[in-house]
């Protein structure tokens, strides 16, 4: 009876630790335009920092991150338990704040403004100084993405019982932690490694000729995860409030029924449009009225929907 019994247990413990995966996979799916955009952003703010000074810094902004966890991940919590009818509108806000940051980067990207131009041009006088304040944006991004993937996360998890949220969101937490962190210490090493192998044994040819190629791709590497984030925060954002709003759920359907029809592969491609092209317009929208509100606030602005 007793074996019965722990075997019955270790059944049951099997099964939870399945549910909780299942959950996890789930929850990491849906953040994965985060995740990526906050992958990207946080090899950018080591941009500019000597060699031996940015794995201090991934460490820094890591303990930071993982702080920032130690706050949303409670917090979300005690909403779902307690106001679980405010986890909706929370993720309907973190889509629309998706897709606005976005549209933000893309248009920063193709019409910068002198400004940007400025600081990106302007060498820090005081590098202890200048490492503390890219520090302390960085953990300030990180908060709010992290605040994205905690709300985004906890939607795909809203109805399920509470021990699983807690283990679910603890294991989401931790682990963008430690992937987006650990990543980011080996993004920025990429071009020492290329360095050291191209500088190395003149006989390793083939060594060497890594190098050179590891030198030259890592800043394609780094556009192609900061466009591959951006693309994914429209694609999540818009899916999430075209999912959120009752009365998009009928098109969408019929939409899906007519792909079904024209071909089995189409559904998904039409859905990944649908939502891609939902979040381009939504962040738009949002970008202009916050361009508006800036505008209205200081007549003289110059015209660009990006951050004033």
């Amino acid at each position: 009876m007793a074996a019965t019994g722990l075997l019955a247990l270790i059944d049951d413990i099997t099964s939870i630790l399945d549910d909780i995966a299942l959950l996890t996979r789930v929850a990491a799916k849906k953040t994965s335009g985060v995740i990526g955009d906050d992958l990207a952003l946080n090899a950018d703010q080591v941009t500019g920092m000597s060699a031996d000074r940015e794995l201090p810094v991934v460490w820094a902004v890591a303990k930071g991150a993982l702080l920032n966890k130690v706050i949303l991940v409670p917090t979300a919590l005690l909403i779902s338990a307690f106001v679980p009818a405010l986890v909706q509108p929370l993720l309907m806000i973190g889509g629309v704040f998706l897709c606005f940051e976005g549209f933000e980067k893309v248009w920063s990207a193709v019409f910068p403004s002198e400004d940007a131009d400025a600081d990106a041009d302007q060498s820090p006088a005081d590098p202890i100084a200048f490492e503390k304040a890219r520090v302390r944006g960085a953990i300030r991004t990180d908060f709010i993405l992290s605040a994205e993937i905690v709300v985004i996360a906890l939607g795909t998890m809203s109805t399920q019982p509470i021990l699983f949220q807690v283990l679910a969101l603890s294991a989401v937490g931790i682990g963008v932690t430690a992937l987006v962190y650990g990543l980011v210490a080996g993004l920025v090493r990429l071009d020492d490694i290329g360095l050291r192998w191209l500088k190395g044994d003149r006989s390793a040819t083939t060594k060497r000729r890594l190098g050179v190629w590891i030198l030259r791709g890592t800043p394609y590497l780094m556009r192609g995860l900061s466009i591959a984030g951006t693309t994914a925060m429209f694609l999540v954002g818009g899916s999430i409030v075209l999912h959120g709003i009752p009365a998009l759920h009928h098109p969408l359907e019929l939409l899906h029924d007519w792909a079904a029809a024209v071909g089995a592969w189409l559904p998904g491609i039409a859905s990944t449009v649908a939502d891609g092209i939902a979040g381009i317009a939504i962040g738009g929208v949002i970008a202009g009225l916050v361009h508006l509100a800036a505008k209205a606030k200081r007549p003289n602005a110059v015209d660009a929907p990006g951050r004033s």
